[in-house]
């Protein structure tokens, strides 16, 4: 549950931490809200690309009672960058690059385990989606070791066209499953590389499933069928950064 102690309310307050440059990692709007506020508000939201939520009164009362006047925003604790901007740079240092993309990854501290062991073992960047990814908290922040304050991840509004830009550019897509494909420690994971994780619930979409070059697996010998995502990943990395050492 969100507190009332980790965000700001009211239009006045929110559309002034917008004009300020502070980056909003989520907002609220009550449904019905009108005025000229409302609609200045609207105006800074659609030009800062903020993603936000139109919302009934009693979502936001469940955080707040005090002068919300239909509006709650939670600033971010980190800075997001896009990777079109940090792609580049990575090229530019003559570095095969390593990016790791979560399709709707949402637990906060699975979250915060992937960016430690991405920061560790030598990834680039993470990418996730403005929509269905977890929220950077304190709790990923303590989770990930501190990583998520220097380690870039980059919120893109789609995770679609964001692979479709790295691949695009280069990057070969390499899709996480469960149950099907090539044994990733069988598998050329060398070179710039692009791996996409899933929800433990969902997986990863029909969309990224298709526009991905190759599948790979980690061989399960137990009798419990998968791995925490984090742990997932963090095999995975081990993987890539060991062939890249050899």
């Amino acid at each position: 549950m969100q507190k009332e102690s980790d965000c700001i309310f009211g239009l006045r307050p929110v559309i002034e931490a917008i004009k300020a440059g502070k980056q909003i990692d989520r907002l609220l709007v009550r449904q019905g809200l009108q005025g000229t506020l409302y609609h200045e508000l609207m105006t800074e939201v659609k030009k800062n690309n903020i993603v936000y939520q139109i919302v009934p009164l009693e979502r936001i009362e469940l955080v707040t009672r005090k002068n919300h006047q239909g509006v709650l925003a939670w600033l971010s604790i980190i800075e997001y960058q896009y990777i079109s901007n940090l792609l580049p740079m990575i090229f530019e240092k003559g570095e095969d690059p390593l990016i790791l993309a979560l399709d709707g990854v949402s637990d906060v501290r699975n979250f915060g385990a992937i960016v430690r062991s991405a920061e560790c073992l030598g990834a680039h960047a993470i990418v996730i989606p403005e929509k269905g990814s977890a929220r950077i908290t304190a709790d990923a922040v303590k989770t990930s070791a501190g990583a998520l304050h220097s380690f870039p991840v980059c919120r893109e509004k789609s995770i679609v066209r964001a692979i479709e830009y790295l691949k695009d550019s280069g990057l070969k897509v390499i899709c996480a499953g469960e149950k099907s494909g090539t044994e990733a420690s069988k598998t050329d994971l060398k070179g710039p590389l692009v791996v996409v994780m899933g929800s433990e619930e969902k997986g990863i979409s029909r969309e990224l499933i298709a526009i991905s070059d190759k599948t790979v697996k980690i061989p399960i010998k137990g009798s419990i069928e998968s791995l925490n995502v984090s742990v997932a990943a963090g095999i995975l990395l081990y993987e890539i950064a060991r062939q890249r050492n050899v």
